[in-house]
């Protein structure tokens, strides 16, 4: 019995030692500015693995938060766990409702992707494989900038990236929601965002320029969530399948919407298994 305890006891050692040295190689630099300008509003972080190997992927996160609430520093476990997994993160902080509207937080969101294109090489990480992944609000501005070519344009680059993986996106079609959705606090705090003009809800809706979309993707959305999430999620997976863009949908069953980002805790959630896979075939 004495014997078997203390070999629990050193494998629990073992698995501790193992954690804390993963810890200590991932390194983290905050509050970079890539916008050229002092807004907090405007800054990001980077996960990286403090180790030989170069030209690592490398992975956006645009947070959710209704387009009016979130930051980056909630996300650093999202950070750790892709850098330990060898893939070089970073979370990104834009501006926010009622301070701007979406068509300001998605030209910042492509001015970070484009610091990304010409920074990343000196944290391990290759240029030529840039991925973006949004939660909520965040997955819609990663698949706007995506689709509609005016961001990387007014950015001054060509849309550098290689795969988009969209958790949970909400607002894929704002026109149809906006349209149909019931006037309550959350309609109008969206409508600070999006005007109340239907005309700004159309121009502002990924799908509505999804046959531009070339590049692979990742869909997740939960069994429990939002109904206009699981109404448009299989939309623009069945516009792109037709299109003949790859791409890969995957219903997580009982979850709704928060928790669909916040099981990603755990470093050891499936989706990281399905990410770092979409990554590695991209």
């Amino acid at each position: 019995m004495k014997t078997l305890f203390m070999y629990k006891y050193l494998v629990l050692l073992m698995l501790l030692f193992q954690t804390i040295l993963s810890s200590a190689q991932v390194k983290k630099v905050k509050n970079i500015n890539y916008a050229g300008n002092t807004d907090e509003a405007n800054t990001l972080n980077i996960f990286y693995k403090n180790d030989s190997v170069k030209n690592k992927p490398v992975l956006i996160f645009i947070h959710g938060g209704s387009w009016s609430s979130g930051k980056k520093e909630t996300y650093w476990w999202l950070g750790r766990n892709f850098a330990r997994k060898g893939v070089v993160t970073i979370i990104i902080n834009y501006p926010l409702a009622p301070n701007v509207q979406y068509e300001k937080m998605a030209d910042d969101c492509a001015l970070a992707v484009k610091w990304v294109q010409e920074h990343i090489a000196d944290y391990t990480a290759s240029p030529d494989k840039i991925f973006v992944m949004g939660h909520s609000a965040g997955a819609h501005l990663g698949e706007l900038i995506n689709a509609d070519p005016k961001y990387f344009k007014k950015a001054g680059i060509k849309n550098p990236i290689k795969g988009v993986i969209l958790n949970d996106p909400f607002g894929l079609d704002m026109q149809e929601y906006l349209t149909t959705a019931e006037k309550d606090h959350f309609y109008f705090d969206f409508i600070r965002t999006f005007t109340d003009q239907p005309a700004v809800w159309k121009v502002a809706s990924p799908l509505d320029y999804v046959n531009n979309i070339k590049n692979p993707h990742l869909l997740f959305y939960g069994s429990k969530t939002y109904g206009a999430i699981k109404l448009q999620t299989p939309r623009l997976y069945e516009k792109l399948k037709a299109n003949h863009v790859p791409v890969e949908i995957k219903e997580i069953k009982g979850k709704s919407h928060v928790p669909m980002i916040s099981q990603m805790i755990f470093g050891g959630n499936q989706l990281y298994k399905d990410i770092v896979e979409f990554i590695g075939h991209n």
